[in-house]
This record gives structure tokens, C-alpha cells and sequence, in this order.
């Protein structure tokens, strides 16, 4: 009995306890509002209007993409200076500067111009422009050259063709009938392989420097000719005229050729004198049956024998003075023995003898 009223009590203490937890929440609610007022709760009508709004901050307008900027101060390209150009204008000065020709020297009164061009090259300008744009201020760039070596060889040959010059042997020559020394004259010859590269240069390096062509000096076989003596035989007219350098001496009536055995016409030179020369009969029909003849009053040569670089032929007496004055000889030139006699003393081996038809 005792048991179960102890555990009522402790029921009623417990509850007691709960209540009393309760009533001080209660109490410290009541404390935190305002004294007089009442907390009431209402909802806000519904409404169609857009809530108030507030005009956006200004702002400011975009900013430009950036442009390309110059090519530092000092730069080269090709030796084209382009420092403080944009790059457009850079590429017009460089592609300008290396389409200027090549000057090529050929003497101090005659050049050749030639284009670029014409040999094939071809610059690399817009790779070097943007290699421009990212060098150091004074920095020199490089213009790659795409060169053609097979047009470069073949205009220096055709080239060549055109300028190579012979060497011209001192010589002695006719003017209307008189004689007239010419000097010699140096060839030349068209260096092929040391000018193609000197071309090649110029294009790859940008370079408008005049190149000099080079030549090789080809030497006359004869340097002189002198003119100490010469004759010149007028076969139309008959003559032979004897000069000294340019001044007639002397001249004289001969005999030449008969139509069927002409005296030849060109340039001759005497090759071998004789005093009282033996005739010998030459190898040709007209000679067929005959025999040497020895020196004498009837020899057909006369007393002297001049003997010329065409074959079988000669200037001598005769001892047919009434021939003079006609074609009547076998190609020789005949005299009269003491005209012969008188020319005899006054050339030697190596006189030039011309025979023309005048």
C-alpha cells in the first residue's frame, strides 16, 4: 500500500514539474513583445502593377580592338630600312626597293638594265614583313630570294653570244687603191660562271650596285703590221703601182692574163726573189711539151723573178715588150726587164702585193 501511494506522488511531482517548464516559456514570450499591442497577422491584397524600378548606371561604350602597331624604329629588311612603318606600307617600300633592275656594266658608254623578273626571282617579302613586326629596334631582317641558277646560266650564255668579240690581227689593207695599215685589236670573251654568280648575288642580297661584267682578254696572233712597202697591181687598167706607206712612188705599164689563164685577184705577199732565174715549165697543159729554159736573152722571166703566194704565179721582165699593155701572159705579171730590174731592188720577202680588178 505504502509502495503505491509513493508512486502516485512521484506522478503528481513529475506533472507538477511539466506545468510549471510551461509556464515560464509562456512568461518569457510575453516579456520580448511590446506591452499594449497585439500581434495580429494580415495577408497584402493581390495587385496586377510591375513593382517599381530604377534606371540602369550608365556605361561606358566599348573599347576598339587593337590595331597592328609599327615595326620598331631601325629595322631593315633587305636593306630596305622600314622602322616606323605599318606593315602595309613596310611591304610596298621593300617590294619596290627590290623591284629596282640590275645595272650591268658592259663598257663606260653602254649598260644594260635587266628586271628581276627576267631572271626568275622571286622575294619572299610578306615572311620578312612578319619577321619585321616582332624585331628588336635597328634589327636587320633577312629577304629570302627564290633564284632560278638555270635562267641565270642561260641569259649569261645568250649573253655572251652577243658580247664575246674575236681578236683582229694587225693587217694591211686597201682604201680606193692605197694601201693602209690597220692595228690589231683585242678580242674578248664573256666570263660565263664569274658573272652568273655576281648576278646571283645581287638578287639574293637586294643589291643595285652596278655590277662590272668580266671579260677574258684574247691576244691578235699579229700585233703590227707595217708598212714599209707595198704594190698594188690595177689588172683592168694594167698598172702596177709602188708605194711607200701611203705615197705613191712609182708605177708602170704591164702585161696580165689572158682571159683563158687569168691573174688572180686578192691579197698576196711576195715569197721568193730571184736575179737570172731559170724557167721551169709549170704543170699545166699549156706547158705540156716544153723544157727548162736556162738565164738568158730568151728566157720568158727576163732578167729578175718576183714570185707571189699564188701558185705559180710572179712579177718579171719580159723580152716581149710588145705585150705590155695586154692580157697576154699565162696569170704572171709581166714588165719590162729594166722596170722589173728597178722593182727588184726596192722589196723584199714579205711586200704585200694586192690584185684587183680596177
Amino acid at each position: 500500500m505504502s509502495n503505491s501511494f509513493r508512486a502516485i506522488g512521484a506522478g503528481l511531482l513529475a506533472a507538477c514539474a511539466l506545468v510549471g517548464f510551461a509556464a515560464a516559456f509562456a512568461v518569457a514570450a510575453t516579456a520580448g513583445a511590446d506591452p499594449g499591442t497585439a500581434s495580429t497577422t494580415t495577408d497584402a491584397p493581390p495587385t496586377t502593377e510591375p513593382p517599381p524600378t530604377e534606371p540602369p548606371p550608365p556605361t561606358e561604350p566599348p573599347l576598339p580592338p587593337p590595331g597592328p602597331a609599327p615595326i620598331a624604329f631601325g629595322v631593315t629588311v633587305g636593306n630596305v630600312p622600314v622602322g616606323g612603318l605599318m606593315p602595309s606600307r613596310a611591304s610596298e617600300v621593300v617590294r619596290r626597293a627590290y623591284a629596282r633592275p640590275l645595272v650591268l656594266v658592259i663598257s663606260p658608254t653602254r649598260k644594260i638594265r635587266l628586271a628581276p623578273t627576267h631572271l626568275g626571282a622571286s622575294p619572299s617579302i610578306p615572311k620578312a614583313i612578319r619577321r619585321a613586326r616582332v624585331a628588336r629596334p635597328g634589327a636587320r631582317v633577312a629577304l629570302d630570294v627564290d633564284v632560278s641558277r638555270a635562267r641565270i646560266r642561260n641569259y649569261v650564255e645568250r649573253l655572251g653570244r652577243d658580247l664575246d668579240q674575236k681578236a683582229v690581227d694587225a693587217k694591211l689593207e686597201l682604201r680606193g687603191v692605197k694601201p693602209h695599215a690597220v692595228p690589231s685589236e683585242e678580242g674578248r670573251r664573256l666570263k660565263r660562271l664569274v658573272n652568273a654568280r655576281a648576278v646571283r648575288y645581287a638578287l639574293k642580297r637586294n643589291s643595285r650596285a652596278p655590277i662590272e661584267l668580266a671579260f677574258d682578254a684574247l691576244e691578235p696572233k699579229v700585233v703590227s703590221a707595217s708598212l714599209d712597202g707595198a704594190i698594188v697591181i690595177l689588172r683592168d687598167a694594167k698598172r702596177l703601182l709602188l708605194f711607200d706607206d701611203v705615197k705613191l712612188v712609182r708605177w708602170f705599164r704591164i702585161a696580165t692574163g689572158q682571159p683563158s689563164y687569168p691573174t688572180p685577184l686578192g691579197e698576196f705577199e711576195v715569197v721568193n726573189m730571184r736575179r737570172n732565174p731559170w724557167w721551169y715549165p709549170p704543170p699545166s697543159d699549156w706547158a705540156a711539151d716544153e723544157s727548162p729554159i736556162p738565164p738568158g736573152p730568151g728566157n720568158p722571166l727576163g732578167t729578175r723573178w718576183m714570185g707571189i703566194s699564188a701558185q705559180y704565179v710572179g712579177i718579171h721582165g719580159t723580152p716581149d715588150a710588145a705585150s705590155i699593155g695586154y692580157s697576154a701572159s699565162h696569170g704572171c705579171i709581166r714588165m719590162r726587164i729594166e722596170d722589173a730590174e728597178w722593182l727588184f731592188q726596192r722589196v723584199k720577202i714579205g711586200t704585200p702585193v694586192f690584185i684587183i680588178s680596177h
